[in-house]
């Protein structure tokens, strides 16, 4: 892809329309907040994308780090690039958002600054939504996760030898799956611009956006797995999922309103039950993260679903003790995971 097709508005051809029919444009809205060390590979990964009918809009997040020289210079290189340039942290989803308002495309990519599309991304999950009928609003993919360095580290879903999955991976109504555990990765996702615009963007009000988007979106559209690695997704000491465990950090709190919107759209007990289990998940993490008023309210969200079960029971009379728990439980999770 030449810098002159980059986020061009349209194709100005007589044949304009009847092209862009059959190959639809796709925005990709990247959010950056002190990626300075990984920003330029991930533009330029949008960039060689083999697919031709592409807008990029880079919103930097009020970067402190130098970002925001680094997206200005690619876009010197790749001038239809659209650059936002927020001089303070707006959060996650209102800058997503102000991309979003800022878009063409009928197809729509929320990548991070820290993540990297291989080349044929952007084409084969165009084609993918082209063989799906207009109820499906989200194409996943595999992932493949890399480290600071870019060196892979592991796959998002076991894959055999013939590359393919090993693992079941849900498709189609996806309302209970979302509920019960996660599997998606984000950053394979590409949306159908008309489901964002009926759920009206990302909630704003919310600390993170992908939890909040499959609930809502879930219960009105199909999702379609496409079964290759497409994305690099890396994994920092200092991402938004790790912080999930720190002392008075705001993700849980928006869990907790999720959760809410949740019991408010299931339909089924097999739903209903779902979302318990994951709501009784999310007690042990506030209890953790001694977020304890929290963890009682996630209590009381769960005993209008069913009965409090001994253990869930004896955890939140644990909460009334104010225990110091987070550190031990950080070291713990750390030696863990390495």
């Amino acid at each position: 892809m030449t810098p002159q097709r980059l986020s061009e508005p349209a194709v100005a051809i007589p044949m304009a329309t009847f092209l862009n029919q059959h190959m639809p444009w796709v925005s990709v809205i990247c959010t950056c907040y002190n990626h300075v060390n990984y920003v330029n590979d991930c533009l330029q990964s949008v960039a060689a994308q083999t697919y031709a009918n592409l807008e990029l809009i880079i919103i930097d997040n009020g970067s402190s780090d130098g970002s925001g020289a680094v997206i200005r210079n690619f876009c010197k290189q790749y001038p239809r690039a659209h650059f936002i340039q927020n001089t303070s942290n707006r959060g996650l989803c209102q800058a997503f958002n102000q991309g979003l308002r800022r878009s063409t495309g009928q197809f729509i990519i929320d990548l991070a600054a820290d993540d990297v599309l291989l080349p044929d991304r952007v084409a084969k999950q165009v084609e993918q939504f082209r063989s799906l009928p207009d109820y499906y609003g989200v194409v996943f993919s595999n992932a493949a996760y890399i480290d600071e360095q870019g060196r892979q580290t592991g796959l998002h879903f076991p894959v055999g030898p013939d590359g393919h999955t090993t693992q079941f991976v849900p498709t189609g109504d996806v309302f209970r799956e979302v509920l019960s555990r996660y599997f998606i990765n984000t950053p394979t996702m590409m949306m159908r611009r008309d489901l964002l615009t009926t759920l009206g963007g990302y909630d704003e009000s919310l600390a993170y956006e992908d939890f909040d988007f499959w609930v809502r979106s879930a219960r009105t559209h199909r999702y379609a797995y496409l079964d290759e690695v497409l994305t690099y997704k890396r994994r920092l000491p200092n991402s938004l999922g790790a912080q999930v465990t720190k002392r008075g950090n705001q993700l849980l709190e928006s869990t907790y309103r999720v959760c809410q919107k949740a019991l408010g759209l299931c339909r089924s007990s097999d739903e209903l039950a779902a979302l318990a289990s994951r709501i009784r998940q999310f007690i042990r993490k506030s209890f953790y993260a001694e977020q304890y008023e929290l963890a009682r309210r996630f209590g009381r969200l769960l005993a209008q679903i069913e009965p409090l079960d001994y253990l869930t029971k004896g955890l939140l009379l644990l909460c009334r003790l104010r225990l110091p728990l987070n550190t031990v439980y950080r070291r713990y999770r750390l030696a863990f995971e390495s």
